[in-house]
């Protein structure tokens, strides 16, 4: 099937196809698809975009955290809640690199000659980055439990902590994707990319406690929307911390990111 063949919900109107939100749906569907298919016949990439979260674990776990005080917290209790966020994070970077390939391949300006929803490219290719950032911390879950990561909190909670990350991934990939439509050049996307990540991660309850931090950073790292959804983490998965106002912030944080990022992505899509 293709994104032109038994769509639901179009209608007719003054001799055109209209497309309607269940078309839109069908064809972001479609093409979700076709992008995980293209990831899955890529085997090297999916073990190396593995390989980099597990490096980061074994690095804190084993080197760095001996000198880091938690407190009454072990330190990979601490650790992997902010390595979660970290690799979810990470994992929606990969959006933006890839509709500056797109781009470069003339895949998008294939996919324009078709009838189909301007939206839905964009809405399939963050669904499916979406769909592989699932599987990493499934994996991010099953290393951490391995080095010693025990959830204490109950099974509810913790599956609220693991939706909250994937929104998380699914904002940032917003993000991401308007910046790789901005530079259109896939070295640039990921430097750009990086830029901006890293000091949103390592200035950040990730990895250390904000008590430690300098004033004007440690204000910095409380009011950024990854120590907000560091914190809630940690407190649905290990306790420690009322998860439910990092929780709150968070959520308003999603919210105000994509009402702006959203309308800037597909803004720069029809530029492109």
């Amino acid at each position: 099937m293709t994104v032109t063949q038994a769509r639901p919900g179009l209608t007719a109107h003054a001799g055109r196809q209209r497309l309607t939100p269940a078309a839109v749906l069908h064809d972001s569907r479609v093409l979700a698809g076709r992008q995980l298919r293209k990831t899955l016949r890529r085997p090297t990439y999916i073990v190396f975009s593995f390989i980099q979260p597990v490096i980061f674990v074994l690095l804190f776990r084993y080197i760095f955290g001996g000198a880091i005080d938690t407190g009454a917290t072990s330190y990979v209790n601490f650790l992997m809640p902010g390595i979660i966020v970290q690799t979810a994070v990470f994992g929606a970077l990969v959006t933006g690199l890839g509709l500056t390939e797109d781009l470069g391949s003339g895949v998008v300006d294939r996919l324009r000659s078709l009838p189909i929803a301007r939206s839905a490219v964009l809405l399939g290719r963050t669904a499916a980055d979406l769909i592989m950032n699932v599987l990493t911390l499934i994996v991010m879950i099953g290393v951490g439990l391995l080095v010693g990561f025990r959830p204490t909190q109950p099974a509810w909670q913790l599956a609220a902590a693991f939706v909250l990350v994937l929104v998380f991934s699914f904002v940032f990939s917003w993000i991401s994707a308007w910046i790789g439509l901005s530079v259109r050049n896939p070295e640039t996307a990921q430097s750009a990319g990086f830029i901006w990540v890293f000091p949103l991660t390592f200035a950040s309850s990730a990895f250390v406690p904000t008590e430690t931090m300098p004033g004007p950073v440690r204000v910095f790292s409380e009011h950024n929307p990854v120590t907000l959804v560091v914190d809630a983490v940690r407190g649905l998965t290990i306790g420690g911390v009322a998860p439910a106002g990092p929780a709150a912030g968070a959520v308003l944080w999603f919210a105000g990111l994509l009402l702006i990022f959203v309308p800037l992505t597909v803004r720069a899509f029809r530029r492109a």
